[in-house]
């Protein structure tokens, strides 16, 4: 159970990473730079956590078959 942790906080990096590479200028606000922040930083989190949960069930699964 501890490498759940492991996998939520990298896919939680990863996802961030990745996030960060959108333009949110065509539907962000002017002068809303923290509620962009804000958002990506939620976003990320929510996208971490079906990541690893997808990862852990997948193995799961992959194990029974076994």
């Amino acid at each position: 159970m501890n490498y759940k942790a492991y996998i939520y906080v990298i896919s939680v990096l990863l996802s961030a990473y990745a996030l960060s590479g959108i333009n949110y200028d065509g539907f962000i606000k002017k002068n809303k730079a923290l509620e962009a922040r804000i958002l990506v930083i939620v976003s990320s989190l929510a996208l971490g956590y079906l990541i690893t949960n997808f990862i852990t069930d997948f193995l799961q699964v992959s194990s029974i078959i076994k």
